[in-house]
């Protein structure tokens, strides 16, 4: 979305125009769910997460100034609301791999040949992510699926630019050595 649109429809929704909010759910709750849901591996949590995260922004909406960024601020809000949920639950060996086994609701699918299209390295790829530590995760989900700058996704985690740059190399790394532990074990 363009920074001057994103402006124009804070700027509505913190005079109460219904149509902004509808105009900012539409073009941000794919993103956002999707990014919930692989960060938490639950859809309900996902959910929870993403309707608070609306309320949130109903209720507190952020400046409409030039220096605002929806998407980030945005992320930033659901980011917040993740680790305060990842803080009162323990999460438990077995269901690191949860994430492989659930299907994707972030847009509906097109039809049935889309199901069939997605492929076993998709399936491999969403497995291996879903076995990352969450900040490793989070750093690329951010950059490689919601295509923000390191910088711009330092700012959601709340470290720096140069931290979130090592984070990336190091989630790199391990998803690629979880991708080639996952293909040996398939060749067995």
């Amino acid at each position: 979305m363009e920074p001057e649109i994103e402006r124009d429809l804070i700027g509505r929704l913190r005079i109460g125009d219904a149509e902004a909010f509808d105009a900012i759910y539409d073009a941000y709750r794919p993103r956002l769910y999707a990014y919930l849901l692989r960060m938490s591996r639950h859809g309900d949590v996902a959910e929870d997460l993403l309707e608070e995260t609306w309320l949130r922004l109903i209720s507190h909406p952020p400046p409409a100034g030039p220096e605002t960024n929806l998407a980030a601020w945005l992320f930033t809000v659901a980011r917040n609301l993740f680790v305060s949920w990842s803080r009162w639950r323990l999460l438990d060996a077995e269901r690191v791999g949860e994430l492989a086994r659930i299907t994707l609701r972030a847009a509906p699918p097109a039809g049935p040949l889309e199901e069939i299209s997605r492929g076993e390295r998709e399936r491999a790829l969403e497995g291996a992510l879903g076995r990352l530590p969450a900040r490793a995760r989070e750093a690329l989900l951010l950059v490689g699926v919601e295509g923000m700058t390191p910088a711009e996704a330092a700012a959601v985690c709340g470290i720096g630019p140069e931290a979130m740059r090592a984070r990336l190399m190091r989630a790199r790394r391990l998803l690629a050595r979880e991708m080639r532990e996952g293909e040996a074990k398939e060749e067995r």
